[in-house]
């Protein structure tokens, strides 16, 4: 006799079950990358890079009624589920205390590249975020020591790309932010 594999009746089932199940299996730190489970390990280098960004936003991102955060993305339909290294999300959103949001529901989603996610986050990263929507996209390279803000998202990708840039170079975060950062730090 064999055992037959579950198949639920809609594959949605399935999906939100996997991906429930490395958080569950893999704590609170893990991202399904084109199906692949990683891991997520930032660096004290990346936490510097996120967390100056977070400083030098946090007053705007207060005043349009937002939080920033490293919460879980959904990607439905897709076998992909992301933790940012930031993302400013509307209060609202949040307070939903739902397992993920969605790109297009943030403001600005940051990644800061690793040696070991560098490719994940200028490529795959980027493509998807596009796919679904999310209107900002600041890929922080600290092995080119660089930074790029994607924006205009569309389902081939982002329409345009303000970068790369040295760090030190000034980055301009347009609306509805209207700041300018330092990059210095990064």
């Amino acid at each position: 006799m064999s055992v037959q594999p579950y198949q639920p009746a809609d594959p949605a089932d399935l999906e939100r079950a996997l991906k429930i199940a490395v958080q569950h299996v893999a704590g609170d730190r893990a991202e399904i990358i084109e199906g692949v489970i990683q891991p997520v390990s930032p660096t004290w280098g990346d936490e510097g890079a996120a967390e100056s960004i977070r400083d030098q936003i946090h007053a705007r991102v207060r005043e349009l009624g937002c939080r920033t955060g490293s919460g879980n993305i959904g990607l439905p339909g897709t076998p992909n589920w992301y933790v940012p290294d930031l993302a400013v999300v509307p209060r609202e959103v949040m307070a939903k205390d739902a397992p993920s949001i969605l790109p297009d529901q943030s403001l600005l989603i940051v990644e800061v590249t690793s040696p070991s996610d560098g490719d994940t986050d200028r490529v795959t990263k980027r493509r998807r975020y596009a796919q679904f929507g999310a209107p900002l996209y600041l890929l922080v390279d600290r092995q080119d020591e660089t930074w790029t803000l994607y924006s205009a998202p569309g389902a081939l990708g982002y329409e345009h790309a303000e970068g790369p840039h040295p760090f030190g170079t000034p980055l301009r975060l347009p609306e509805p932010f209207e700041l300018v950062l330092d990059t210095g730090e990064f």
